[in-house]
């Protein structure tokens, strides 16, 4: 495994469930869940937002959800994040949509119901809303600069898995492009340290905005927006007095060895890894017919 793309949130479902079968007898639904928080703006000023997420449930999963949640239901779901592309029958356009793919569920509730938020104690109840990625940067990092003098950085950085398909035996892969958002201070670090190729570890919070194209069409948009960025793969000198030279010696390849170079192809996962570690499987039990999209 040579990526991570895991999102946790706590929040609350906002509508009923509708569960759907597929042609193959698979359970799926999609539930639209609502996530508040609070965050501190570049002027140091704290401020409250809300996230909406789509996540869809397969399965025994998602059977579970249409006897048991409804409107107001507060859950934890951990998943990964999934773009769908298809072309528009109308315009002929490319579209996409981000939405989670849920791999965990609990309900929060009590069997008695929910009990009220006690006064004063704002800083309990707060909702979850991270997204950890461990990925390669797409694209070499262009800074920007808003109206107000703020620092903003947008980097791709892709995400894949493979798995091993359990209808056809077939090992299978997907890459996942993620868009992330970086401001400030990390945003100037980015920029001058981030290069196509590198691994990066970036931790943050989903959000999904809405615009309109200069035709008046309406657009979403889901984005990581950063709170932490670590590039991976390089040495620190906080831990070499923690490293014996004995082990130093024994884990540094030979001369003889070819060691791959980071070469940041577009559109790969995998750029950069310099180990051949065996890849982990699970086998899916959706079929491709199945996905409704």
């Amino acid at each position: 495994m040579f990526s991570l793309n895991r999102v946790h949130i706590i929040g609350y479902q906002t509508q009923p469930v509708v569960v759907r079968q597929t042609p193959s007898g698979a359970s799926v639904t999609d539930l639209n869940i609502v996530t508040p928080y609070s965050f501190k703006a570049e002027s140091g000023e704290m401020l409250d937002g809300k996230g909406f997420h789509v996540v869809t449930l397969w399965g025994p999963m998602a059977e579970v959800a249409g006897k048991f949640i409804k409107p107001g239901s507060q859950l934890f779901i951990s998943g990964r994040l999934q773009t769908d592309s298809w072309q528009d029958e109308k315009t002929n356009e490319k579209r996409s949509k981000t939405k989670m793919v849920a791999l965990d569920m609990i309900l929060l509730d009590p069997k008695e119901g929910q009990r009220p938020a006690p006064e004063g104690a704002s800083s309990l109840v707060q909702c979850l809303n991270r997204a950890d990625i461990i990925g390669n940067v797409t694209r070499d990092p262009e800074m920007r600069t808003t109206t107000s003098g703020q620092k903003v950085l947008t980097i791709g950085v892709a995400t894949n898995e493979k798995w091993k398909d359990r209808a056809s035996g077939e090992m299978k892969e997907r890459v996942e492009f993620h868009n992330v958002v970086i401001w400030g201070a990390l945003a100037e670090q980015t920029a001058k340290f981030a290069k196509k190729g590198q691994r990066v570890f970036v931790s943050g919070r989903v959000q999904t905005r809405t615009w309109e194209t200069k035709e008046g069409s309406k657009r979403t948009t889901t984005e990581v927006i950063a709170e932490s960025l670590s590039l991976l793969g390089v040495s620190n000198k906080a831990v070499e007095n923690n490293i014996s030279n004995e082990a130093r010696t024994a884990s540094s390849p030979s001369q003889s060895e070819s060691v791959p170079a980071m070469s940041g192809i577009e559109g790969s996962a995998s750029a950069g890894e310099s180990i051949d570690a065996p890849a982990l499987t699970y086998a899916s039990e959706i079929k491709a017919e199945d996905l409704p999209f």
